[in-house]
């Protein structure tokens, strides 16, 4: 366990603020319920570093909603993906009668949404969104892109807001770039 000084060495700096992402979801909010025009969604969270992402958006929504949840992972307490999607938990409702919006923290090689996307779009939902919190698009190995991208950041590993570093710093109420140097 580090002591609290240790931990924030580990903050390099802040890339996205507490207000800029308020603002923020509460456009993507605006978007998603003109979309959708007062038919109702299934917001599926991708855990576990969507959760906050998806529980301030949902906040957002005044469409009527349902949260389901899935878990999927692919970087195993590292700073580098695996390249290997693992999904560990899946939804519970047939979404055959759902318009499914993914909220997602951060697509960056794309992987392991690109997977997501397809298993979803196999039980053929009425429609699927993809909307994430943070874009990091000079890190794609697959070339998918999400439907709504609320920032794009550059190519740095990340925490905070619900992102973490061997399962720290998701309680951050920011985006900061983790410091690999300390």
């Amino acid at each position: 366990m580090q002591s609290i000084q240790e931990f924030e060495k580990k903050i390099k700096r802040v890339l996205v603020t507490k207000e800029e992402i308020d603002a923020a979801i509460k456009e993507a909010g605006k978007k998603i319920d003109a979309l959708y025009d007062g038919r109702p969604i299934l917001l599926v969270s991708i855990l576990k570093g969507a959760f906050v992402f998806m529980a301030d958006l949902c906040r957002a929504i005044t469409v009527p909603c349902e949260v389901g949840f899935m878990c999927a992972k692919s970087y195993y307490k590292g700073t580098v993906s695996t390249g290997i999607v693992q999904i560990t938990m899946d939804l519970e409702q047939d979404i055959s009668k759902y318009h499914v919006v993914i909220a997602e923290d951060i697509v960056d090689t794309a992987r392991t949404l690109y997977d997501i996307v397809k298993l979803l779009k196999a039980r053929n939902p009425l429609s699927l969104t993809v909307v994430t919190l943070l874009d990091k698009p000079s890190g794609r190995v697959v070339d998918y892109n999400p439907d709504i991208s609320l920032f794009t950041i550059p190519n740095h590993f990340v925490i905070g807001y619900g992102l973490d570093c061997g399962e720290y710093f998701r309680n951050l109420p920011y985006v900061a770039e983790y410091n690999t140097e300390e």
